[in-house]
């Protein structure tokens, strides 16, 4: 199976001023179709060459599994975007996310401290478990929660590619910022 990096559904300016068409530019279109060059190239002739790319990450190791799921990652983060979405939650996952934090700013300042506290590059992510219980994990590296047999909901990425074009070293602020363009239509429809 050949991989292929799919258009976003939003102008690379449309993000801004929370995500530059700059990094955009850099993060989707040049970081993502890396990762999508280099898994196609690994997933040649592999055992895993006709397997859903969810499977590749739960079951590959090495350089196979970073680009998979770097491949992944970066498609689950930009896709969890828009320019003109929702920005909270409401129904079902609102109530888990008041039920497992307490509120949804106690869920949003947790979520921001555990970007903000990993070390090094690699994502912060909302995932539940098969009963809908919520947990935030964090990450190192090509990280994804699907390796620990939990459902991804949302996903902010502190590699510093992702930010340091509009914010430099300022991590929490560009967590934090994010907030603005989370679509909550597209993150309940994954819950």
């Amino acid at each position: 199976m050949k991989y292929e990096k799919p258009q976003l559904p939003y102008a690379n300016d449309a993000l801004e001023p929370v995500i530059s068409a700059r990094t955009v530019e850099f993060h989707y279109g040049k970081h993502e179709q890396a990762y999508i060059d280099n898994l196609n190239r690994l997933i040649k002739d592999s055992e895993y060459e006709d397997a859903e790319l969810e499977d590749v990450i739960a079951n590959a190791k090495g350089a196979l599994f970073n680009n998979a799921s770097q491949a992944w990652n970066h498609i689950f983060y930009f896709f969890s975007f828009s320019p003109d979405g929702r920005r909270e939650p409401t129904g079902d996952l609102r109530k888990a996310i008041d039920r497992d934090f307490g509120s949804f700013e106690k869920f949003k300042e947790a979520f921001v401290d555990a970007g903000v506290g990993l070390f090094g590059s690699g994502w912060v992510w909302l995932s539940r478990d098969e009963t809908g219980k919520l947990f935030i994990t964090q990450g190192s590296n090509a990280q994804n929660p699907i390796t620990d047999g939990l459902m991804p909901l949302l996903t902010f990425d502190v590699w510093e590619h992702a930010y340091y074009l509009d914010y430099q070293n300022r991590r929490a602020d560009a967590l934090k910022k994010l907030w603005d363009i989370v679509d909550w239509e597209t993150v309940e429809g994954r819950y």
